[in-house]
């Protein structure tokens, strides 16, 4: 069974970083497209990077400059490096897995940017 586990969530104050891993298991994770999006309080889920099989990656206006989004096929899994986070960056953090006709997310990890 396919799945998907983040985790590195928590409480950090304006200005500091986090780093989020998911870990895939049940599916060819190298074979496959991955995502990092998020959802806050009262708002859409809202995109924030990829990266691609070859290592392409891509961000949101929001977030680039500030997150990393980086893969290790070996250890299944896929991170997002967070800085200069702001108390706007809240939210319920969630990465994806996109391949041929499957899909699959994580149940999220809660961040709170707060002082």
């Amino acid at each position: 069974q396919a799945q998907l586990v983040e985790s590195g969530g928590g409480l950090v104050q304006p200005g500091g970083s986090l780093r989020l891993s998911c870990a895939a298991s049940g599916f060819v994770f190298s074979s496959y497209h991955l995502n990092w999006f998020r959802q806050a309080p009262g708002k859409e889920r809202e995109f924030l990077a990829f990266i691609r099989v070859g290592g392409y990656t891509n961000y949101a206006t929001s977030v680039k400059g500030r997150f990393t989004i980086s893969r290790d096929n070996a250890k299944n899994t896929v991170y997002l490096q967070m800085n200069s986070l702001k108390p706007e960056d809240t939210a319920v953090y969630y990465c994806n897995a996109v391949g041929g006709s499957s899909q699959y997310w994580g149940q999220g990890t809660q961040v709170t940017v707060s002082s």
